[in-house]
């Protein structure tokens, strides 16, 4: 009886250290992807802090915490966009997107290379059955930077083709996955550009074959994940305020609002100073927009950083423009 004791409690302890051990190899892998979603966003902070360099590094980290996943790249590849944007867009008027200085930058090759390792890295992913849903949020994503540049570029046939395969890969995602809210700034700016597109630009939806878009539920989907979004939370503001700001809205109070939520929450970013000045003036109240564009060039004086430096040059522009003569 003794030794049939001692067996089954050898058998409890052998079946603890088991259930142990299983519990163990299922909170590893969560607690990791825990660490890289929580340097993710402190990244991401600095990148909607107008700092793509620090962000950058944040990012590599990220990379190299788990080199299989597509999440390093994708993030590495958001900042570089927005150093792309930095150098080369229009950083004044609210609802303007496309580049007005140059059609390439030293960025591009770097940018491209990062997005192919995202789309590359998340469809092994999915083909593995690992966390599809969430690699298909990444692999979307990625189509939407795509696009992003293209449309940045005004190459309207690329951000097509691109948007098309974002809209598709992002909905498969919330598909399975609802709670993944980033997801529907891809599909909200996918519907609300498809649906105001220029007469002419909208024969490419017979060349390409694009889906149908809604301006209303576009907006409806990027103020989603503006507010219940994860990684998407920032940027989603910064579209969902351009789009307010765009002659089809005219809801320029609105777009200001964003803009001034922006540059409380991330005060070292001198466009989002930008953006609420050109409002300001926009709205009449021409003292106080130039007041800020006079803040950012006190602030940028002797800028080391390249954004620095682009936030400055677009506020002594801005100020110019106000003052021609």
């Amino acid at each position: 009886m003794k030794s049939l004791r001692k067996r089954i409690a050898g058998m409890s302890v052998l079946l603890l250290v088991f259930a142990a051990s299983a519990v163990a190899a299922v909170a590893a892998p969560q607690q990791k992807e825990d660490s890289q979603l929580a340097a993710a966003r402190r990244g991401l902070d600095l990148l909607m802090n107008g700092e793509p360099d620090a962000a950058m590094q944040v990012f590599k980290g990220v990379r190299e915490g788990d080199p299989d996943s597509p999440l390093g790249d994708l993030l590495m590849a958001d900042a570089v966009w927005w150093k792309i944007y930095f150098a080369s867009a229009d950083l004044i008027n609210p609802d303007v997107f496309d580049v007005v200085t140059t059609d390439t930058t030293k960025y591009d090759a770097q940018f491209n290379e990062l997005v192919s390792a995202v789309i590359r890295k998340a469809q092994a992913k999915i083909a593995a059955g690992d966390d599809v849903p969430r690699n298909q949020l990444y692999l979307g994503m990625g189509y939407g930077l795509q696009a992003r540049l293209a449309g940045l570029r005004g190459q309207d046939l690329g951000a097509a083709r691109a948007g098309k395969k974002m809209r598709a890969t992002l909905l498969a995602a919330v598909s399975k996955d609802p709670n993944l809210n980033d997801a529907y700034l891809g599909v909200g700016i996918y519907e609300y550009f498809v649906d105001t597109l220029p007469a002419i630009v909208k024969m490419l939806r017979w060349l390409v074959g694009l889906p149908g878009g809604d301006r209303l539920e576009g907006l409806k989907h990027i103020e989603q994940a503006a507010n219940e979004g994860d990684l998407a939370r920032g940027e989603a503001m910064f579209y969902l305020a351009k789009d307010y700001s765009r002659p089809f809205e005219n809801q320029n109070q609105k777009s200001l609002e964003l803009f001034q939520q922006l540059a409380k929450r991330y005060p070292q970013n001198g466009l989002w100073k930008i953006l609420v000045a050109s409002l300001e003036i926009q709205l009449g109240r021409k003292a106080e927009g130039e007041a800020l564009y006079r803040q950012v060039l006190t602030e940028t004086a002797g800028a080391s950083s390249e954004s620095g430096r682009a936030f400055h040059h677009a506020a002594e522009k801005a100020l110019n423009d106000q003052h021609p003569h």
